[in-house]
């Protein structure tokens, strides 16, 4: 009662500027608090609003800077190809990086702006931000395990599109059959592709149980043998990419398992009669 009263006074008596500055912290978070009920709720474009109001009253609220960038990021929608739909991106990169302007390491707006160029398949510029993701928390999974998508992103359709042009089908067995086509495949992306892999390797060391990560070196293992030399190394590689399969199943099933030894939703009362 007493907060209100202030502000009530701070609001007739304006040459108080140090009340008049607490009482736009109290009203920016009370506007970041309905910003984060009407995020809850799924109404994005009063969430947008409420932390405008926020950051427009409290220009030091760093949170609610964050919560704006991840309004507007989460009314982004991947593959859509209109004005307002990069416009939404463009104002969730503003906002990140208006974020990392005052906390350059801050890892939440780091890894949301890197999923959002993800999203955008923005690559390089994905991929540089993961590398600081990474820098900035070394044990980040998800960090490495993007940059391996990333690779994989980048390899797959350039590997299609060489099958394509030779005739051959994407089910048909390696390596591809035009030594100079593969020669040139190789100069170009084997780099790319092996650096994916370390950064595979890298997520499951993190977390052992990663099996997206052991999905997508299955990938890139598999797509990588069509730049083999001969057919002894091609099927080794798709020995490897066959055995992370077995590992990727093996950990699912675990999972499964542990998710039903633990149960969910509505349990029933052991105590009832």
């Amino acid at each position: 009662m007493r907060k209100f009263a202030l502000c009530a006074l701070a609001a007739v008596l304006i040459s108080l500027p140090i009340l008049g500055t607490g009482c736009q912290k109290l009203q920016a978070r009370d506007h970041l608090n309905k910003g984060v009920n009407a995020f809850k709720n799924a109404q994005y474009p009063e969430a947008v609003e409420h932390f405008k109001q926020a950051v427009e009253l409290d220009p030091n609220y760093p949170i609610a800077r964050l919560y704006l960038a991840t309004a507007y990021m989460q009314q982004y929608i991947p593959g859509a190809d209109s004005p307002e739909n990069k416009q939404m991106a463009d104002a969730a990169e503003s906002s990140f990086k208006d974020v990392l302007k005052d906390d350059p390491k801050n890892e939440t707006a780091i890894a949301y702006l890197a999923s959002l160029y993800l999203s955008e398949k923005r690559w390089d510029d994905a991929k540089a931000w993961y590398d600081k993701l990474t820098q900035v928390n070394p044990k980040s999974a998800v960090g490495y395990y993007s940059k391996g998508f990333i690779a994989w992103s980048e390899w797959y359709p350039a590997d299609g599109t060489a099958r394509a042009n030779l005739g051959m089908k994407l089910e048909d067995p390696g390596p591809i059959k035009d030594k100079k086509v593969r020669e040139e495949l190789k100069a170009k992306y084997g780099a790319i592709i092996q650096d994916g892999l370390d950064n595979l390797d890298k997520a499951l060391q993190v977390d052992p149980d990663y099996d997206d990560a052991m999905a997508y070196e299955n990938l890139l293992i598999r797509e990588r043998a069509d730049l083999a030399d001969n057919k002894e190394d091609y099927e080794r590689d798709i020995k490897i990419a066959n055995d992370w399969v077995d590992k990727n199943m093996a950990v699912k099933k675990k999972k499964m398992e542990a998710k039903q030894k633990t149960g969910g939703g509505i349990v029933a009362d052991p105590n009832a009669k």
